[in-house]
């Protein structure tokens, strides 16, 4: 192998930012932030808006927009039809 091609593969934290979750792991991502972890070392940060911890398939939270009653509305129309 040729050296000096590879990026660095090292621990990181990642960090959900919408349910302050967050998980150690290795990747070769990295950050100019860091973050002191349970062990008492400090890690470089990754901060993500999705994780396990927030996302809806995981969760089991599905949530239906209805922004102007428009489920309304194809309700009434499919109604209408029958």
């Amino acid at each position: 192998m040729k050296a000096d091609i590879h990026p660095n593969y090292r621990e990181v934290v990642f960090q959900d930012i919408s349910s302050d979750f967050s998980f150690l792991t290795r990747s070769t991502m990295s950050s100019k932030e860091t973050i002191k972890w349970e062990d008492g070392n400090e890690y470089p940060l990754i901060k993500v808006e999705v994780s396990s911890a927030s996302h809806p398939f995981y969760t089991g939270k599905h949530k239906i927009m209805d922004t102007g009653g428009r489920v309304d509305r194809f309700r009434q129309r499919y109604q209408r039809g029958k």
